[in-house]
């Protein structure tokens, strides 16, 4: 597998893509706690192994994660330590939305909130 180093505005869009989807961001949000194995995350969060497994995979690709080799098992912690801060800091947020303008819900193709 080939990585390479990406510029500030594209590490806000992984950033951003990764805490897009709601299992993606419990996943970050468990690993800021401490470094835990897929099996742990999917009994924790309550979803497939499966499923944990893919999105650890995006989280990887994302650059945010890192897999740990240990014996037969793989161990998943965050990248570096400053996303644990970066985390708490957004954790410590709190928005006041317009749910007409800025819906949750997958834009369509025009980058516009459906």
């Amino acid at each position: 597998m080939t990585t390479r180093a990406v510029d500030t505005l594209e590490a806000l869009a992984r950033f951003g893509h990764a805490l897009s989807d709601p299992t993606r961001a419990r996943i970050l949000v468990g690993l800021r706690e401490a470094p835990a194995y897929p099996a742990e995350l999917s009994e924790r969060l309550g979803v497939s192994r499966q499923s944990v497994s893919n999105h650890l995979a995006c989280l990887r690709g994302c650059g945010l994660v890192v897999a740990v080799p240990e014996g037969r098992r793989v161990r998943y912690e965050l990248v570096d330590g400053r996303l644990r801060h970066a985390l708490g800091d957004l954790e410590a947020l709190v928005l006041e939305v317009d749910p007409a303008l800025c819906s949750t819900a997958e834009a369509d193709a025009t980058g516009v909130p459906a």
